[in-house]
């Protein structure tokens, strides 16, 4: 990781120090991903099992997860490993329902009521990843707050292991969540199939989940295409940024650096402090880490595109932070809360010696699909609002249409709109007559 003194770097050293690796998509992946869409489109099931066995070289009879196997999925998992998730997902559950927006009715005038009516989405895709590792928890993130929404329908596709097998633990969550339809899907055709449909699995109204370049980019397309469905957010690699003071524990903020780091190589950890000595011991506490972890030739990958950055001050470190609007952002300080009205841009934030990112991860109850590479500077992490329409209705009484209607037709007619002024002047002008 690179050691950099905050105030000593010139403007564009400090863009160059919050620069992330390298997001790039190579003309022939474009290609071969809107190769692999068209295929779909075109040869439905055939084209995904053709797909299926060439890419994850796995024959399946059938693209559905059947009754059998997720019952022989429940038996083949511990029962502390359910409970675990079943105590998560009641956590998740409980948080994103109070989170959840509500339908409102106010009167903004005597005899003018507006409102606001929620309606779900009615189809969803969810893409649940199994490249590196199984993600179990990223289908809790995508399948709670989907029921709680309310969805008509939920779709769901992970990638099968070459014995035509999906993950047991994302079967199980799936049918936690009460999600009924599950595709032995991966990579661009999944996602391909979920945003045209095919003979087995729905078209999805909109696709949600993280995964690879190909899967990144076929959402980026599908996304682009007028007859597509629309996305849940932009997607990147994973990120942390720590802020920490000299009171942090060194061996903890080191933790937090390589749970990040071992996401991919091309995830980024960064730590901002105004403690020389905290960063002296938090480099000597990454590499003595590092060496116990499985991962740690991913996690020295990604540590390469790290840094830590020595800052004046708490609220410098603040300032660094904002302009790199991180995913995850650790506040490691003795005060932390009186940090974070001066946060405005980030993902998910952590509170704390005792908040390791990690539980946000999994069971804290907040959700881990959120905004990266810096678009924390204008989205939101998911929620059950993703899953859901917010429908606005406006109803006037006569009155009301007395009381306001004046005001609408200045306006129109300061847009040179007239038609507009004309559709409420003729009401008026009936009332007036009946008057």
């Amino acid at each position: 990781m690179k050691h950099l003194d905050w105030n000593t770097l010139s403007g564009q050293g400090r863009a160059e120090a919050l620069v992330r690796p390298a997001q790039s998509v190579s003309g022939e992946t474009r290609v071969a991903v809107a190769q692999t869409i068209a295929a779909v489109r075109k040869g439905g099931d055939a084209a995904l099992i053709e797909l299926t066995r060439r890419l994850d070289r796995c024959e399946l009879e059938s693209l559905r997860v059947s009754e059998n196997e997720f019952a022989a999925a429940e038996r083949s998992l511990s029962s502390e490993l359910k409970d675990a998730i079943a105590e998560a997902r009641e956590r998740i559950e409980r948080f994103h329902r109070a989170c959840a927006p509500q339908a409102i009715r106010v009167e903004t005038a005597p005899g003018v009521v507006c409102e606001r009516l929620l309606r779900p989405i009615a189809r969803v895709g969810l893409y649940v990843p199994a490249g590196g590792a199984p993600l179990p928890s990223t289908a809790l993130m995508l399948g709670v707050p989907a029921s709680i929404a309310g969805c008509h329908e939920v779709v769901l596709c992970t990638p099968p292991r070459a014995d035509g097998g999906c993950d047991e633990t994302v079967l199980f969550v799936a049918r936690l969540c009460g999600i009924r339809t599950v595709l032995k899907l991966g990579g661009a055709q999944a996602i391909a199939a979920m945003a045209y449909g095919s003979e087995s699995v729905p078209r999805c109204d909109k696709v949600f989940g993280p995964g690879n370049a190909w899967v990144t980019e076929a959402k980026v397309q599908v996304a682009g295409d007028p007859d597509g469905p629309a996305i849940d957010m932009p997607a990147g690699p994973s990120e942390v940024l720590i802020i920490a003071d000299a009171n942090a524990d060194p061996v903890f903020v080191a933790a937090d650096l390589l749970a990040q780091a071992e996401h991919g190589a091309d995830s980024q950890a960064i730590l901002v402090s105004p403690s020389v000595d905290l960063i002296d011991a938090v480099t000597v506490c990454v590499d003595r880490l590092c060496q116990r972890l499985p991962r740690a030739g991913i996690a020295t990958r990604s540590l390469a595109h790290g840094c830590l950055i020595k800052v004046e001050s708490l609220q410098q470190a603040i300032n660094v932070s904002n302009a790199y609007a991180p995913e995850h952002l650790i506040i490691h300080t003795l005060q932390p809360r009186d940090l974070l009205d001066s946060v405005i841009s980030a993902g998910s934030i952590f509170l704390g010696a005792w908040s390791p990112e990690s539980v946000g991860d999994y069971c804290s109850g907040t959700n881990h699909v959120l905004p990266t590479y810096g678009a924390a500077r204008s989205w939101s992490g998911l929620s059950v609002a993703s899953f859901q329409k917010q429908i606005t209705v406006q109803g006037l009484s006569a009155a009301g249409l007395r009381a306001i209607g004046p005001c609408a037709m200045t306006i129109a007619r300061a847009e040179q709109l007239e038609a507009h002024a004309l559709a409420i002047g003729l009401r008026l002008d009936a009332l007036e007559n009946a008057a």
